[in-house]
């Protein structure tokens, strides 16, 4: 496997690049506008052609380079298929998964942060049949969850946040590594650490939030939000494509 992640540390933001050096494929996740060429360079110096781009979510802090990157290399632009947008993507489901040489993506619908949300649960083939690492988007973070009041209905969302976290990835194993889509500097959450991974043991030892009953955790992620992101309407109209 060939994992690269790119961060952006004046934002607080990450993308990934994850493929498979032997059959010369890989997916972007989470690529940003402003950065496109170095994800299209460290494929080619990898000798991986790019065959999707997914988006864990309508990104409301950054301008999607999702598109872009699919037009250019005639990949898959692909969403979870709740996703509110004016241009044609392949559709993602729960349980879905994505062969990538001997990568393989299995996607975890996840909806709090937005209902269209997902987190990637991420397999070497060649290695053996466990996950290697999980790829969270704004559902789980170094230290905090996701924001829930971007789609409007904070409390409602964070209940969904609440249920979906406890579901489908604290049962999984606690070996896992995780790479979110934000660290510390981002406002997509609130009280992220400045650290960009961490793992599935660390965060239900340690990340606050998890040990919260479903009421409390409800109360503290409605209330507790951080300013909304610059320009966010103008960011979120061009990543749903209804502007350019």
């Amino acid at each position: 496997m060939i994992f690269k992640p790119f961060y952006y540390f004046d934002t607080g933001c990450a993308a990934y690049v994850v493929g498979c050096g032997g059959k010369g494929k890989c997916a972007v996740v989470d690529p940003q506008e402003r950065d496109i060429e170095s994800y299209i360079e460290f494929a080619k110096e990898k000798n991986m052609s790019i065959t999707h781009i997914i988006d864990t979510h309508l990104h409301a802090d950054h301008r999607s380079g999702g598109r872009a990157i699919a037009q250019r290399s005639q990949a898959l632009y692909c969403l979870h298929r709740l996703a509110d947008v004016e241009f044609q993507f392949e559709p993602l489901d729960n349980g879905q998964e994505i062969e990538i040489g001997n990568v393989l993506m299995r996607i975890i619908h996840t909806p709090g942060h937005t209902r269209e949300s997902i987190c990637i649960l991420v397999f070497d083939l060649k290695r053996g049949a466990e996950p290697w690492f999980l790829l969270t988007g704004d559902t789980l973070f170094s230290g905090a969850v996701g924001r829930p009041d971007l789609p409007g209905e904070a409390r409602e969302n964070a209940a969904l946040l609440y249920d979906e976290l406890m579901e489908k990835i604290l049962s999984l194993p606690e070996t896992l590594e995780v790479y979110p889509a934000h660290f510390s500097g981002s406002v997509c959450g609130v009280g992220m650490s400045g650290k960009p991974m961490t793992t599935l043991a660390f965060e239900k030892k340690w990340n606050a939030l998890l040990s919260l009953s479903r009421a409390d955790f409800i109360d503290k992620v409605s209330v507790e939000i951080p300013e909304k992101p610059a320009e966010m309407a103008a960011t979120m109209l061009f990543n749903q494509g209804r502007s350019s």
